[in-house]
């Protein structure tokens, strides 16, 4: 029998997100995966901040960090393009496993933590979930877009700012 943590987890979460999907409907489980998402995106936005020494993380870093923290949680997420508009990601394995398949409001972990510490360190994020594996997808293409422009206000996805600035 294959039962772990890890596994044990994975399923719990997939369940959890699959009932809210099922009782308050997709848009309303999303808002609530992305209240949670919003607080570990904080907690590990200051992690790395710690760990790194800096008060601010560099455009450079934060898609280092989007990286890094998905290759701990077992994702393989890697920057295709990174310029002053935006940071574009491609993911070939989800860290929820195959736990994310059909449960697109566990996305809003990915989307929350990504924008929070985007724009905690840039000061705005806006993170676009082009492709999902949870949507049937082979991989996952995320562009978290750094500030306003036509084409992040014509994108579909979820604006994040920095409570007080870029130093929120």
């Amino acid at each position: 029998m294959e039962l772990d943590r890890d596994l044990f987890l994975r399923s719990l979460v997939r369940e959890l997100a699959g009932t809210l999907e099922d009782v308050v409907g997709l848009r309303e489980a999303s808002g609530y995966v992305s209240v949670v998402g919003g607080r570990i995106g904080r907690w590990i936005d200051g992690e790395y901040r710690a760990a790194l020494a800096v008060d601010r993380l560099s455009r450079s870093q934060v898609a280092d960090v989007l990286v890094d923290l998905k290759r701990r949680i077992r994702g393989d997420f890697y920057v295709i393009e990174e310029s002053d508009d935006r940071i574009v990601l491609g993911n070939r394995a989800c860290p929820f496993g195959d736990k994310v398949r059909d449960r697109p409001s566990m996305c809003m972990m990915t989307s929350n933590v990504f924008g929070q510490i985007t724009a905690r360190n840039l000061g705005y994020g806006k993170v676009e979930l082009r492709e999902t594996i949870a949507r049937g997808h082979p991989g996952c293409l995320v562009v978290v877009h750094l500030r306003a422009t036509p084409e992040s206000e014509a994108a579909e996805g979820r604006e994040y700012h920095a409570p007080g600035g870029a130093d929120g």
